[in-house]
């Protein structure tokens, strides 16, 4: 096993929880849908992201959906979202709290479930190459959130078990799947979910930003993970 597999590890959703993404994410899909005659009101959109790609066209379209039409739809949001990728900017302090999570002996991944030209370009934006032990992508999982998949490859990629982690995320989603494992889950409202919703469906604790988290590292359960 590597070094960094004997560490505990913190687990970052991407989206929303490091890069400011998520209403992006939401007129891309919002304008893919409409662009296959299916007009849905982008505040469901916004309340969807975070989900797998087919998970998410399932709760917008519901089951009379025809699946064969799902890959023209996240094929046309991959292409409308990609045209953002240059104005894409990390949350505040974003990376300073990956670094912060590593100067305290913790491996930092991230799971992801972007596409893997996506993600490189997401990794970028966070400027943080120097602490992030792993990340997982869309290939590295069977479904999306908020299916455990994602966090079981990352788990497996640090070669940490899920007693000895954290999980870091902006939705309902991403709360729901790490709670499927029993990881302890901190909620970031820079998503656009409220603390409110992402204390409801399981988070230990909630936190405006990036920037609110590292400035509350130490009453955090990060530093609980860490012991000190």
């Amino acid at each position: 096993m590597t070094d960094h597999g004997r560490r505990p590890v913190v687990l970052f959703d991407v989206d929303g929880t490091l890069v400011d993404s998520t209403y992006l994410h939401t007129v891309a899909w919002w304008e893919a849908l409409r662009q296959h005659e299916r007009d849905v009101g982008m505040a469901k959109i916004h309340r969807a992201v975070g989900m797998g790609s087919e998970k998410l066209l399932g709760h917008l379209l519901g089951p009379d959906r025809d699946p064969e039409e799902d890959s023209g739809v996240t094929e046309a949001h991959a292409v409308l979202y990609a045209a953002w990728w240059e104005r894409l900017r990390p949350l505040p302090r974003a990376a300073d709290l990956l670094r912060a999570c590593a100067g305290r002996g913790l491996a930092v991944v991230l799971a992801s479930s972007a596409q893997q030209n996506e993600l490189t370009v997401l990794r970028k934006v966070i400027d943080a190459e120097d602490v992030i032990t792993a990340a997982t992508s869309s290939a590295d999982a069977d479904a999306g959130k908020p299916e455990p998949d994602i966090l079981e490859a990352a788990l497996q990629q640090s070669g940490t078990d899920r007693e000895r982690a954290v999980f870091v995320g902006d939705a309902v989603w991403d709360v729901e799947a790490a709670a499927r494992l029993g990881i302890p889950r901190i909620g970031l409202a820079s998503g656009g979910t409220s603390a409110a919703e992402l204390r409801e469906a399981g988070a230990v604790a909630t936190y405006d930003d990036p920037a609110d988290l590292l400035a509350h590292l130490d009453g955090s359960a990060i530093a609980q993970l860490s012991g000190r």
